[in-house]
């Protein structure tokens, strides 16, 4: 330093008041170094600094020269990073990336984006490269290159799931594709694999229907109008808890509605975008992001403890002569494949299998519903529509089943207009690059976050007349049947490797609800608070809370009561050959054991 250097004053300044005046980067990296990043900050205007008066030896000056290293070191790396190739995107700002630009509807602004700069393109999240996926860029990844695209991001969040065994956040592996077909084979089988499981399962829908319609006149009648959502969820974690652990739940219980509720804050933590998970090193002070995280990691503790003990239970009781729900089925098939081979290595992998189907499930399909209900009160020309059609196949003698489903085109046209039209999981649980590969003609490094843009596609106007209008006309064809060509362009259940098991389950249920709900009762909003089609953002769309009143359309519930009480009978008939109820052994259940009992599956 030059004997005559006086802090503040600039070496070589040929008087003493001279200052230093900070210009901007591109003054002096100049030629062929500068981009359009740089060009963008010439265009900050210069600022004077005045450093006269600090002593270099104090704290002071030392703290503000570490900020001033750690925000070059920073801004050098945000400048170097916008310079390498690869797909276009947003300016995006050190530290923070274009985290803020998000908002608080993300999938809308990743929509933008896309009109901008195209299918794919990149933003930062933090320190993390984000590669965003629009339009006929997604099945271009996940299907024709489906294994490049399979994995998931090692964020931190995904660790905490099940201790990172989760078979929907886990990582793309030899096992894990072991694993997931073992899953999605007993799912098939308890739902749509054959006749026998598919009228089972269509009498779980029934039995729990009928309580919840029961539940709906009951508060109609004691509030005029009320609010279904919480009731909703419930119902659905009820069918998936009879199918996943042969047992139901009343809806008063409050270990199963906490349950319901913790599971409903998890999908809004993930939904939301940990923070941490591009931020991490917040974990690690005390902070509100720090506090947020550690409620999620105590949810997912509380909700794995709840489907461990299920499994336990499980365990002291199973035998191999009867397989009474899921959770048995895939013990037996988990446990066959250990014996087998050395691919589990001893670990309890029926717990988060069933953890992920249980909880995506209910989730997921609690959501459509409530789309499906404030979508006919909002539209009842519409509500209309599908209890004539309902009425003139069905008739008034009988109750609507699955069979019915290819004579009720409209009721379907209508439950894909619902999945289109909210995009009710707009973004697909972040995928990553397991190799080094290449889209569109942009090349991905390995390890790079992928986002799906599922909403994209759902509202892309060369795809869809009018996307932004409700209309399930569209889905059909001049004969009145579905044009599968259209439905088949629906995304809802992702794509590829990570294609959701439950999706003929989901859609069979969605159906099953739409047609019941047509044919046994009419539903009517609340003429004091106006419907709206606004949401919550997370993992799913969710309405915001919205008011209706149920009535019945006939003079009584008959026949959803004689329909599960011959369900029991329907159940030994094709099992056993027996007509006799054998009521421990069936999850065919009658009125009483809808309310009480325990539901078991005998297949």
């Amino acid at each position: 330093m030059p004997r005559n250097y006086t802090p503040g004053r600039q070496p070589g300044a040929k008087h003493p008041s001279q200052r230093w005046r900070v210009q901007p980067l591109s003054t002096y990296l100049g030629g062929n170094r500068s981009s359009r990043c740089i060009q963008d900050i010439s265009r900050i205007p210069t600022m004077d600094v005045t450093l006269e008066g600090i002593d270099p030896a104090t704290p002071r000056a030392f703290l503000l020269a570490c900020v001033t290293l750690l925000f070059s070191l920073h801004l050098w790396r945000w400048l170097g990073q916008r310079s390498v190739p690869g797909p276009p995107g947003p300016l995006a700002w050190p530290l923070i990336g274009n985290a803020a630009q998000l908002g608080k509807l993300p999938h809308l602004y990743l929509t933008r984006m896309a009109q901008k700069y195209g299918n794919v393109f990149q933003i930062k999240l933090g320190s993390r490269t984000v590669v965003v996926l629009n339009g006929d860029s997604i099945k271009q990844a996940l299907v024709k290159q489906g294994t490049d695209f399979a994995g998931r991001p090692d964020f931190a969040s995904f660790k905490y799931i099940f201790d990172g065994d989760s078979l929907a956040f886990g990582p793309f592996t030899d096992w894990w594709k072991v694993h997931r077909k073992v899953a999605q084979s007993t799912v098939r089988t308890f739902s749509t694999g054959n006749t026998t499981t598919k009228k089972t399962f269509e009498h779980h829908v029934l039995c729990e229907f009928r309580e919840l319609l029961q539940l709906f006149v009951g508060k109609t009648k004691q509030h005029r109008f009320f609010q279904p959502m919480t009731y909703l969820v419930v119902s659905t974690a009820n069918i998936m808890s009879a199918v996943c652990f042969g047992k139901r739940y009343t809806y008063e219980d409050e270990e199963f509605r906490q349950v319901v509720g913790r599971n409903d804050q998890f999908t809004q933590t993930v939904g939301a975008g940990s923070i941490v998970d591009v931020m991490p090193w917040l974990q690690y002070f005390p902070n509100p992001i720090k506090t947020m995280f550690d409620n999620f990691k105590k949810l997912n503790l509380e909700f794995g403890q709840f489907i461990r003990d299920k499994v336990i239970e499980h365990r002291k009781t199973i035998q191999s002569s009867i397989t009474r729900d899921m959770t048995d089925a895939l013990i037996m098939a988990l446990d066959k494949l250990g014996d087998k081979t050395e691919l589990t290595g001893g670990k309890d992998y029926v717990s988060p299998t069933m953890g992920d189907i249980f909880g995506a499930s209910q989730d997921t399909l609690s959501t459509a519903l409530q789309w499906i209900v404030l979508i006919l009160v909002k539209y009842p020309e519409m509500q209309l529509r599908i209890q004539q059609e309902v009425d003139k196949v069905v008739d008034r003698s009988r109750l609507p089943s699955i069979e019915d489903q290819l004579q009720l085109p409209y009721i379907m046209a209508f439950v894909y207009e619902v999945m289109r039209f909210t995009s009710f999981v707009p973004l697909t649980i972040p995928h990553s690059t397991i190799t080094d590969t290449s889209i569109m003609g942009y090349t991905i490094p390995k390890n790079t976050v992928i986002f799906i843009n599922q909403w994209s596609i759902n509202h892309d106007p060369a795809l869809w007349s009018h996307p932004e209008t409700f209309n399930p006309q569209r889905f059909l064809d001049q004969n009145g049947a579905l044009n599968k060509d259209l439905t088949s362009s629906v995304l809802i259940f992702s794509l590829g490797k990570r294609r959701c098991i439950g999706e003929e389950l989901s859609k069979l249920q969605l159906f099953l609800f739409t047609a019941l709900i047509a044919h046994q009762c009419h539903i009517t909003a609340d003429p004091a608070r106006p419907l709206k089609l606004d949401y919550n953002y997370g993992l799913t769309l969710k309405p915001h809370a919205f008011s209706i009143a149920v009535s019945l359309r006939g003079h009584n519930m008959s026949l959803l009561d004689e329909a599960t009480r011959d369900a029991e009978d329907y159940s030994q008939l094709h099992i056993t050959g027996k007509t006799q109820p054998r009521r421990r052994q069936t999850g065919l259940t009658s009125p009483d054991s809808c309310r009480n009992g325990s539901l078991v599956i005998l297949v």
